[in-house]
């Protein structure tokens, strides 16, 4: 009887609903974390810039200020560019491949300059002897004297003094070159107190027009050289 109601517990026990489980925990999703994409290395960027200047064809040269000098100074920019045969000059702003941007500022000063150059000779000499001898006796004798000298002396002196005023021009003129996009893509700064046969706006303004033909020129020359290292890395 006694084993008959423990078989009986036992049936039941595994008949027994087991326990409801709580619901799973939320799976835990893991944190992603968005890349952000690096800026440009230099390198990039110069090269950027450096294909967009060499596709400047048309340039339409800024005001660089209201006062003479600056009118002055772009005009100078203007005549070089233009005699460089590399670039068209326009006064249509909406057709310029790059806009050239700048300040130009010219100084006068003046310099004194004094030399001055002195000789001067001196000489001179001197001399003197004399003797007196005698003798009296009982108010009456002879009294000898003799006396002698002499002196010279010359002097002369020259002086020569120069003195002059010369006045230097310097002129410093600050340069951008933007695209349409609006992106500086070429600067320079040049100086100049002026060159031997043209004044200092002259000299800076051709200065200018040169170094923008150089950079062009070092471009092209790289640009150049780019295929031919490709197919060697081939």
């Amino acid at each position: 009887m006694i084993s008959t109601m423990l078989l009986l517990a036992a049936i039941a026990a595994q008949q027994a609903p087991s326990p409801t489980a709580g619901p799973p925990p939320p799976a835990v999703a893991a944190a992603v974390v968005p890349r952000t994409q690096s800026n440009s290395r230099p390198e990039q960027i110069s090269e950027d810039l450096g294909k967009k200047l060499l596709q400047v064809r048309r340039i339409y040269v800024d005001t660089f200020g209201d006062d003479t000098i600056s009118k002055q100074v772009q005009a100078m920019v203007i005549n070089s560019l233009s005699d460089s045969k590399r670039f068209i000059i326009t006064e249509n702003k909406d057709k310029a491949d790059a806009v050239l941007k700048g300040t130009g500022l010219e100084k006068t000063s003046q310099e004194f300059h004094g030399m001055s150059e002195g000789t001067g000779v001196a000489s001179a000499a001197g001399g003197h002897h004399g003797s007196v001898s005698g003798s009296f006796v009982n108010g009456t004798g002879s009294v000898v004297g003799s006396s002698s000298g002499g002196f010279a002396a010359h002097a002369a002196r020259i002086d020569d003094a120069v003195a002059s005023t010369e006045t230097i021009n310097d002129a410093r003129v600050a340069v951008r070159l933007v695209d349409t996009d609006g992106d500086v893509i070429w600067t320079s700064t040049q100086e100049s107190t002026g060159a031997k046969y043209k004044g200092a706006t002259a000299d800076v303004a051709d200065k200018i027009s040169k170094q923008l033909l150089r950079d062009l020129e070092k471009l092209e020359k790289k640009a150049s050289e780019a295929p031919s290292q490709t197919v060697q890395a081939q």
